[in-house]
């Protein structure tokens, strides 16, 4: 059954034709290379960069680049989908594509004190006792609190391992999916819930090069691009009704998937 709170043919108008106008979105990874052809001379709503130095949280606006090429590709995956969505960077992943719990923490505050409605996070931190999820707790709250959306990207080998913060009920979970079908999937039975195409993509990366790969980090920016598109659209959506809403209208999750 379809919520019942938004007229289910207004729904699907959105997902099928919307494009994200008035809605921000954040990038919290890499950076973004403003410069690559792919992304046509793209204008960052915001362009900030934390970075460790000697134990020290250092904040650097306007940098314009991307340390690993994640960014870049994650933020084309999220303009495919939501074209006119505001886009900003976040930089809190290094040029190993790696990061700590404190400067995702500082990139993902930044992002929710600046009024981003929609933070991508197309990384996570595998924990299995669990003893890292306080780590996360915090900002994930106050962004749920906030009405923000958190859209996030599970492992690529295998998403029952327990990571944050995708494990968190308040983010939505997205893994790859091989189908070339734009149009998200959705399992009831899992809390990695969703999945996007995310194999075998061509996607453009540092220096204004381009690379052919997969990951769930680029399935999780499509499922981004969506959640814009029902904003823009239903502004006043809590994270809650997005999700249900992309329950409702998403495809049947491919068999050879779901194991």
């Amino acid at each position: 059954m379809k919520p019942s709170w938004r007229d289910p043919a207004a729904v699907e108008e959105a997902l099928l034709h919307g494009d994200g106008d008035g809605v921000k979105v954040a990038i919290i990874d890499s950076g973004i290379e403003t410069t690559h052809p792919a992304l046509d001379g793209i204008a960052l709503h915001d362009d900030v960069a934390f970075e460790d130095r000697f134990g020290e949280l250092h904040i650097e606006e306007n940098t314009a680049i991307d340390v690993f090429g994640h960014g870049t590709a994650v933020a084309w995956c999220v303009r495919k989908i939501a074209p006119k969505a505001k886009l900003g960077s976040f930089r809190v992943l290094n040029a190993r594509n790696g990061s700590k719990h404190h400067i995702i923490r500082a990139g993902a505050s930044e992002a929710i004190q600046r009024g981003y409605q929609v933070l991508n996070c197309s990384f996570g931190a595998r924990d299995d006792l669990g003893k890292f999820a306080m780590l996360y707790k915090a900002w994930l709250d106050k962004a749920y609190l906030a009405g923000i959306h958190v859209v996030t990207a599970c492992n690529n080998d295998d998403a029952s391992i327990q990571e944050w913060p995708g494990f968190f009920h308040s983010c939505i979970n997205v893994n790859m999916l091989a189908e070339d079908d734009l149009r998200f999937a959705f399992r009831p039975d899992h809390l990695v819930e969703f999945g996007a195409h995310g194999q075998n993509l061509e996607l453009p990366w540092i220096h204004g090069s381009t690379i052919r790969t997969c990951g769930s980090s680029f399935a999780a920016p499509l499922v981004a691009g969506y959640v814009a598109r029902l904003l823009s659209a239903f502004p006043d959506l809590t994270p809650i009704q997005a999700k249900a809403l992309l329950q409702a209208h998403a495809r049947p999750y491919p068999q050879a998937n779901a194991s």
